[in-house]
Parts: C-alpha cells; structure tokens; sequence
C-alpha cells in the first residue's frame, strides 16, 4: 500500500474540493478551509471500481475509520469513449459518487487527469486521442492539457520535460478555480502548485507509525493509496494487473474491513497518540 505525504512546495492536478460551501486557501503551515487550519487524513476509493450500492457503505466506513476527505481519479475513457459522446451512468456516476461524499459530510480530493495512471487501461486516455491532429503526448503542445506522475517520465523527454512542467502548471492555475491544486511526485513544479511525496509501498504497521511522525513533524495533509481497491471490471485494468485491485487496503474488494482499517484509525492511541500530543503542544504554531 502507498502514502502519500503532501508538503508545501507546489500546487496542480489534485484539486481539493470543499463539497460544502466554504472557502479553501494554503499557506506554507496548512490547507485552510473556512477559515480554520485542518490536518486531513485522506483515502482512496475509485468510483468505477465498485458499485453505486456500495458507495455509501464504503464512505460510511471511512469515515467511522477517521478520514476526513475521500480522493478519486477522473477516469476520462469511461466517460467519454467516443468524441463528443459522454457517460455519467452507473459506476461512472462521478457526480453522483461526489454528492454521497459530501452527505456524509467528508470532503473530496478530485484527480482531474487527464492522464492518471492507477493500473488503469491507457492511462485514462480515450484511445480516440490518437486522431486528434498534432497531437503528442504529455509534453508542451496546444493539443494536450495537464499531468499526473510525470517525474516518473520527464527525463525521457529531454529539454522538452521541464517547460512542460511549468506551462502545464501555469494553465492550471489560470484557470482560477478558487480552491488549490497539487502534483504527486513532481518536486520541479512551480509555485503556488504542492507536491506530494514519493510513495513507499510498506506494511501497515509502519505506514501508522510513519504518518503519525509526519503528522508531528508539522505535515497536514495524508492520502491512504488505497483506502478501497475495488475491483477492475471487464478490460478496465493495464496490463499485468488482476482483477482484484490493492488487497492490502483497509477495505478489501468486498467492502470488508481489513487488519489495515484499525491500524490505519487516526485514534489508534498505539500508532498516533505521541504524534496527536506533539501537536497540541505546538497548537499555538498552527
């Protein structure tokens, strides 16, 4: 299973979205929603990867296991798997999935794509992307928008990696959204864009008491990779990946608790009372 620590350093394609009406800024200590500073223990659960009947058993069960905010991908080949031609039904209910969230009183952590990598087929991209003329593929070019997980690639393309970075960057936050965004594993981008941390695939055990020591050493904002794996209907998966997604989760394929859920409970007092004690002793700071 995979953490993400996300510190501040630079904003884009993870866009945090308050699904109550309310404000949401950062600063160099914390994201603030409302007004208030908040510490967000958050939690991956894809909606095409379960069922809409599952939905609000799954959220319900994250947030009794102390989440505060749900994060999904966008999966853009689901929904618009010819040009022009889009599907919002069943297990693509995105809006749907975001309005259960937000019942339940949780906030969302949406990836917006387009590429997302998650063990999906084609990375989320609609095959169709081919034909669109001039075209290439996540590098700086009219055609192609914004990224996710390009670290991983960007030495592969050579000069033409870093201006990516920072036109990709400076679109997002043109747009003006009003709410901040985020890149996982990309510590070149420019502000106001955060980064988050290099994932480490880890027991349970040590993913607790890890995000406890982050969470005193002033960290704020934790994901769980993933909180629910679900499962990869029909050809849905990239190559080399089972049906079954992240067993190790804290929710198996099922729904079902797993050993992971009650480690991973923020009121765990085994793995996070020391880290929940540093930071009343320095509430003053927050």
């Amino acid at each position: 299973m995979k953490v993400w620590l996300f510190r501040r350093h630079c904003w884009w394609l993870l866009l945090l979205v308050a699904v109550a009406n309310g404000d949401v800024t950062y600063d160099g200590r914390s994201l603030i929603i409302d007004g208030q500073r908040k510490i967000l223990f958050s939690g991956s659960i894809h909606y095409p990867r379960s069922t809409p009947q599952m939905w609000p058993s799954l959220i319900e069960k994250a947030k009794a296991g102390g989440l505060d905010v749900i994060q999904t991908y966008v999966f853009w080949n689901l929904h618009e798997p010819q040009p022009g031609q889009y599907d919002f039904s069943g297990r693509r209910d995105l809006i749907g999935f975001i309005k259960e969230i937000q019942a339940q009183g949780l906030y969302v952590s949406l990836r917006i794509g387009p590429f997302i990598e998650a063990e999906w087929n084609y990375g989320g991209f609609p095959f169709w992307l081919h034909d669109v003329p001039g075209i290439h593929f996540r590098c700086d070019n009219e055609p192609f928008k914004i990224e996710n997980e390009y670290q991983n690639v960007e030495p592969g393309y050579g000069p033409r990696g870093p201006p990516y970075v920072k036109w990709a960057a400076a679109m997002a936050v043109g747009l003006q959204t009003g709410v901040p965004w985020m890149m996982c594993k990309q510590d070149d981008a420019p502000d106001p864009v955060v980064y988050g941390d290099t994932p480490y695939i880890r027991s349970a055990e040590d993913i607790a008491f890890n995000v406890a020591l982050f969470v005193a050493k002033n960290g704020s904002f934790i994901n769980y990779y993933m909180y629910h794996g679900g499962t990869n209907f029909g050809r849905t998966t990239s190559s080399y990946v089972i049906t079954a997604y992240y067993d190790q989760a804290p929710l198996d394929e099922y729904g079902k608790h797993t050993t992971a859920y009650t480690i991973y409970d923020k009121s765990n007092p085994v793995q996070y009372q020391s880290a929940m004690g540093a930071i009343q002793g320095t509430s003053q700071e927050l």
